[in-house]
């Protein structure tokens, strides 16, 4: 069986200036993943580089050894809530049953099958009795749930998370970690940017580290150490990194 997902010589670049090098990686089934590195180390840039989202230079992408125009319904996605409209006039159903959408094609309407995965999935994310509520009256963190909960109605086998846990009060950062604990369970694959080095023990199975090129990646027992970090992050964050290697050894 390939792996979900398998990147080789991925190389994109901004106004002909690189931002990843060569990125070469094949991410295993049924993990939640953790992409780690500093401001500008081009872990968005990765996620939407693999998803086809931006043009990349040289290399390609597979998904279970196909391209994603042939697996695009696996994959789910939840975006930073910063490049999200949210004054758009729509109700919190309304995003959760565009969820369904990919698997409906554009003549189908979501019917009495979709309403009812749609309210499964808010239940799922606890933002049930916010169904009938305008997107723009919600909390940061609600409406952080209400985009995990439209990624939950595509039943995708793959997902993207960027930055989930940014800037999300202690109840939704709790209702995530149990929605990722979930999907892993279910054999899903999950990578998710994150950049508090002190919680991604604690999340992750394993880790990507990256500085426009790949650091390491592997177990995260294997991969978050003092030297790696240090690598990744230069000296910018040697007591944070210590900090995260005693975190670490107490998971060993």
């Amino acid at each position: 069986m390939p792996p979900p997902i398998e990147v080789h010589d991925l190389t994109v670049s901004y106004e002909k200036r690189p931002v990843l090098w060569n990125i070469d990686v094949a991410f295993p089934e049924g993990q939640v993943i953790g992409i780690v590195g500093p401001n500008g180390a081009g872990k968005s840039t990765l996620l939407k580089a693999i998803m086809g989202l931006i043009p990349h230079e040289s290399g390609w992408v597979k998904f279970y050894g196909e391209p994603l125009a042939t697996q695009r319904l696996l994959v789910g996605y939840v975006p930073q809530r910063e490049s999200v409209d949210w004054d758009f006039p729509v109700t919190v159903r309304d995003v959760v049953l565009m969820g369904t959408y990919g698997k409906l094609g554009l003549f189908r309407r979501p019917g009495r099958a979709e309403r009812e995965l749609c309210d499964r999935c808010l239940e799922q994310v606890g933002m049930q009795s916010y169904s009938r509520r305008q997107i723009a009256n919600l909390s940061g963190g609600q409406r952080q749930r209400v985009f995990l909960a439209r990624a939950l109605a595509q039943e995708s086998r793959i997902y993207f998370m960027d930055e989930p846990f940014s800037g999300v009060d202690a109840a939704t950062e709790s209702a995530i970690i149990d929605l990722l604990r979930q999907l892993k369970q279910q054999g899903r694959t999950v990578l998710v940017v994150h950049h508090d080095l002190q919680t991604a023990p604690e999340y992750f199975d394993s880790i990507l580290l990256l500085n426009m090129r790949l650091v390491a990646f592997g177990p995260t027992r294997d991969v978050f150490t003092t030297e790696l970090l240090q690598k990744t992050y230069g000296g910018r964050l040697t007591i944070l990194s210590e900090a995260a290697e005693e975190v670490a050894d107490t998971r060993r």
